[in-house]
């Protein structure tokens, strides 16, 4: 953009002897309305004094439209034949325009201004570059004279028109050339139109963004993302190369090869130490050539490279490497070729840049991948470098999963065979029967588990759980957590308290030492107690299908409860459910896996399970048998746990409950109230010993504890003493000193009994000790 000089003329009296045409430019008045006038009345305001002493300054001019226009002036005196004063000439620099002009013109991007039919106005020097031409020959001509008919002049004409026609802006991406580019860039185009004062379209200015860089960013991330779902298929490795060389080429590369180590191959354990040598078997390789003629070897055969090629360095360095041609390394790489196999020489002409890199899997180098560009015209740079070992970083795991995926299969079965629960132990509360059936998925198998626990009081827990994932880290998770299950059901928690502890657990191990414990943790937990002498099931749910219950000589029904969040959540409460069940009810547990699946509708796969379940089958095995062919599906995708239990209950004639006044003094009479009952059960033998159980546990609960107290006596496969009271301070084992007089008592009832233990109940607490029958 050329600039016209402002510059005005005053006499000695101030007035305007002498106009420019910058001048008015700058301020939109003509000479004629300007010469013979004060030069006071162009300004804004009063003239700051010294400005014509001190030779410069700034002003600000009053524009003939009325705004301000602020300009830097520079003074000069006119001297007469004498050598007087006689005026001076003063030239203004329009800081703000100037500078507009001067941003238009060295703007890094490319800027023009076309008018409303697509004429060239102003073309900033970005645009005479791409252009190829100079401003001048572009001036006036129309948009489409300049350039080569294509998709992207169609569609930026077509936008051009849309912002003269609307006046709204407009944003329009494109992938061409230009006449001055030797390759397509991708560009961001910004086009805006310019108004008069009353807001009309005048003409349009553009401005073209280079994002090739963005545009080839994310290609490569696409690429990768692709990458997730197009290679690791199949767990086959020659299949695995082939996907990964079918994503390269074209788009990345316009030749690939992948060459692996010979153990690799044969699907054994890594050397213990790497191997020295470079030589490397081709698994798969893809050309934009048909018929792959520039390939030095075929699938199958193998070659030592030389130590300086890239594919040597790269092995060896364990990084991607890139290389271009006049390179001593790719040179040399490429006379290997040409060595090799002449007859491929004349495809791998023009050949001009390659990047090697190693497929690296858990630390363990297995082969190279290399790429070649020749009908590209770009050559390898930094970022094709991190993007490739990205790629090959997830390959190379696709690979080495083939390779380990049946011994870490076995090993897996072997783990989980041994956590889970090889037979159950015989329950007077409930009757049992369960299926556990490994998925078929070439994922490996999952992390479901079941398990029946005893309780105190006669009571038992039934659980039912799902690690998320699979293989060995799943089960490994499944055997933690089966066995912190057990553990918080032998302290006696609530289902909901339970699963809050559980819930703790999972968080901590998910966040713990290297966050690699639980497989993408997370896992789903259904906890249930019976108690056959009040024949109530109580049960919460952690992310985990409701069961099902079926009534004696009734249909199966869902118990409808919360599910809950997942375990590893954390920070969500549980909801306890709890119902009463007839004896002889049927309670059905089970994990996802038997009804969920990608092929299959749930809903109408629960209904099959619901129908299933109520058909009468003359055992629980029998059952489980007929649950499985009705609702499993054809090709389970995961595990599936299935647990069947048939409630008993403990009638009147095995259970003696009596209520103890906060009296020491009737102690005596619940002792021979005890052993009365024993005697009326067959039990005198262990008599003795029960009067002491109940003599130091109900004198305890009548003096540390709170009323209402409470002595039970149940007669199940052991004999089990409960006395209750309303205090929910626990009471711990202690050493008594030889002096002291009293800290002997649970001591007394833990040496006589074979087990004792408290519980929180939601009134206070209980004390039990059992004792073996006679004979058992």
């Amino acid at each position: 953009m050329e600039r016209v000089a402002a510059a005005v003329v005053i006499d000695a009296q101030g007035k305007v002897t002498g106009w420019s045409q910058g001048a008015r430019l700058l301020t939109g008045r003509a000479a004629a309305e300007v010469v013979g006038r004060p030069a006071a009345e162009l300004l804004a305001g009063e003239p700051p004094g010294g400005v014509l002493a001190a030779g410069t300054g700034t002003l600000t001019l009053l524009h003939r439209e009325g705004h301000p226009v602020e300009v830097t002036v520079s003074v000069c005196p006119v001297l007469d034949a004498d050598g007087v004063p006689a005026g001076h000439v003063i030239t203004a620099d329009p800081t703000g325009p100037v500078l507009v002009g001067e941003a238009f013109q060295q703007a890094s991007m490319a800027m023009s201004v076309l008018d409303l039919e697509q004429r060239y106005l102003h073309v900033n020097g970005v645009a005479c570059r791409l252009m190829g031409v100079p401003e001048e020959t572009l001036a006036g001509r129309f948009y489409t004279d300049t350039v080569e008919e294509s998709e992207h002049t169609r569609g930026l004409v077509r936008h051009l028109r849309e912002v003269a026609e609307t006046g709204r802006p407009v944003r329009y991406e494109s992938f061409t050339g230009a006449p001055a580019l030797r390759r397509a860039h991708a560009w961001s185009i910004e086009m805006w139109p310019l108004c008069d004062r009353s807001g009309e379209p005048t003409a349009v200015a553009l401005a073209a963004f280079d994002s090739s860089e963005e545009f080839w960013a994310r290609r490569r991330l696409a690429l990768l993302n692709e990458a997730a779902s197009r290679i690791g298929t199949t767990l086959d490795v020659a299949r695995t190369a082939e996907e990964l060389i079918e994503l390269l080429v074209p788009q990345y590369a316009d030749f690939a090869t992948v060459d692996l180590l010979d153990w690799v191959l044969g699907a054994h354990e890594p050397p213990a130490a790497p191997e020295s040598g470079t030589e490397l078997r081709r698994v798969a390789h893809r050309s934009v050539v048909a018929g792959n003629r520039g390939a030095a070897l075929d699938p199958g055969e193998s070659e030592e490279y030389r130590p300086s090629t890239p594919p040597a360095v790269a092995l060896r360095e364990g990084r991607a490497v890139l290389a271009q041609a006049g390179e001593p390394a790719f040179d040399q790489w490429l006379a290997d070729r040409n060595a090799r196999s002449p007859e491929g020489r004349p495809y791998r002409e023009g050949v001009h840049s390659m990047i090697a890199v190693p497929l690296r899997a858990r630390g363990i180098t297995l082969g190279a991948a290399v790429c070649v560009r020749k009908y590209h015209s770009d050559a390898y740079g930094p970022d094709d470098a991190v993007f490739a070992e990205e790629l090959a970083s997830r390959a190379a795991v696709c690979v080495d999963n083939a390779r380990r995926f049946a011994r870490e299969r076995d090993t897996a079965h072997a783990l989980q065979h041994s956590l889970l629960p090889s037979g159950l132990p015989g329950q007077a509360a409930v009757e049992v029967a369960h299926r556990y059936l490994p998925c078929g998925s070439l994922a490996g198998i999952g992390g479901d588990w079941f398990d029946v626990i005893p309780l105190s009081g006669s009571r038992v827990g039934l659980v039912v759980g799902d690690v998320v994932g699979h293989g060995i880290q799943s089960s490994a998770t499944m055997g933690r957590l089966r066995t912190a299950v057990r553990t918080l059901a032998d302290v006696d928690l609530p289902p909901d308290e339970l699963l809050t502890h559980l819930d703790d657990l999972v968080s901590h191990l998910s966040t713990g030492d290297t966050g690699e414990e639980v497989a993408e943790l997370g896992a789903t937990c259904l906890y249930a107690v019976y108690d056959p002498v009040s024949r109530r099931l109580s049960l919460a749910a952690a992310g985990h299908p409701a069961p099902a219950v079926v009534l004696p000589g009734g249909t199966a029904e869902f118990v409808p409860m919360s599910a809950g969040p997942p375990l590893g959540v954390g920070g969500l409460p549980f909801e306890a459910a709890e119902l009463e069940l007839p004896e002889g009810s049927v309670v059905a547990l089970y994990t996802d896996g038997l009804v969920e699946d990608r092929d299959r509708d749930v809903d109408r796969v629960t209904e099959e399970l619901r129908h299933a379940l109520g058909t009468p089958a003359t055992s629980l095995e029998a059952l489980s048998d007929d649950v499985l062919k009705a609702v499993m599906p054809e090709h389970p995708a995961d595990d599936i746990a299935l647990l069947l239990v048939r409630t008993r209950a403990l009638g009147a004639d095995r259970v003696a409950t009596w209520d103890v006044p906060s009296d020491p003094a009737a102690v005596a009479a619940f002792r021979q109230a005890a052993t009365e009952r024993l005697t009326d059960w067959g039990l005198e033998e262990i008599a003795f010993v029960t009067e002491l159980v109940v003599s130091e546990l109900v004198t305890n609960a009548i003096r540390y504890g709170e009323p209402p107290v409470q002595l039970r006596l149940i007669r199940d496969g052991a004999l089990i003493c409960e006395v209750s009271d309303g205090s929910s301070t626990s009471p711990h084992l202690r050493r008594a000193h030889a002096y002291d007089e009293g800290g002997r008592g649970l001591l007394l009832v833990a040496q006589l009994t074979q087990r004792w233990g408290s519980r929180q109940t939601t009134s206070g607490k209980t004390i039990w000790a059992q004792q073996p029958l006679p004979g058992t």
